[in-house]
């Protein structure tokens, strides 16, 4: 049957259909983001239904739909219960499907943005710092072109140590010096931190407790990212809130 066809991907959310269908929004590996019918999972606590719960890493059987396809099989790849064994695990994951929900293209391949996603979940379940959702923001853009300058200021050109970054402005997309400075302040610990992200020292990043300078990248992370989907983002009012 030329209709069928398997893929892996993550569960980005649900939504019911009918009286006991539901709609499955996956990202997967190969087809980018697929919508997909899973029939009759709401009619009992079945398994199939089970291993398709947001943030779910799963292989897929499907069939192609017109509009919907249809999921004919779903095995688990990884439990989902690390995600769910604490509130932050459960609200970091779910900030993280959200984001790749909003950037991923409907029937547009984007391997790189399934292994980034697997990536985060995995380094969440492993261990919840309070930087895997802010580092994965700051990663997202940097793969969607939209890496921010942290070396130079972005309207004067000049560069450390000539001149102190102050300010970080998401218009002009980066730092900013004293003479230039405009968007919002920023101190020299998160500059720094946000370079140990975006310069190959993410494993340093992510060890550092939680403190004002995570809190601090980690809303401007935010901020950067809904500056780009131009929406707010909905799971991460919950996670910052925890």
């Amino acid at each position: 049957m030329s209709g069928l066809y398997r893929d892996t991907g993550v569960v980005l959310r649900t939504y019911k259909l009918r009286e006991s269908d539901r709609i499955v929004v996956i990202h997967t590996a190969e087809n980018g983001k697929v919508r997909a019918v899973a029939k009759g999972v709401r009619k009992t606590k079945s398994k199939f239904g089970a291993r398709l719960e947001p943030m779910s890493h799963v292989r897929l059987l499907l069939y192609r739909g017109r509009e919907l396809d249809i999921v004919s099989q779903a095995e688990s790849v990884e439990p989902l219960s690390p995600m769910l064994s604490s509130l932050d695990r459960a609200s970091q994951g779910l900030a993280a499907v959200e984001a790749v929900d909003q950037l991923s293209l409907e029937r547009e391949p984007n391997a790189q943005l399934y292994r980034m996603l697997v990536g985060v979940l995995r380094t969440i379940a492993d261990s919840p710092s309070p930087l895997n959702v802010a580092a994965f923001y700051w990663k997202l853009l940097a793969n969607e072109g939209m890496r921010p300058e942290l070396d130079r200021c972005v309207r004067c050109s000049e560069s450390e140590p000539d001149v102190s970054f102050v300010a970080f402005d998401l218009n002009e997309g980066g730092v900013l010096c004293r003479t230039c400075r405009s968007g919002q302040a920023i101190s020299p610990a998160t500059l720094a931190l946000l370079r140990d992200i975006l310069g190959g020292r993410l494993v340093q990043a992510l060890a550092q407790p939680e403190s004002p300078t995570t809190h601090d990248v980690s809303s401007l992370a935010t901020n950067a990212l809904e500056f780009h989907i131009e929406r707010r983002l909905k799971a991460v009012a919950m996670f910052e809130t925890h």
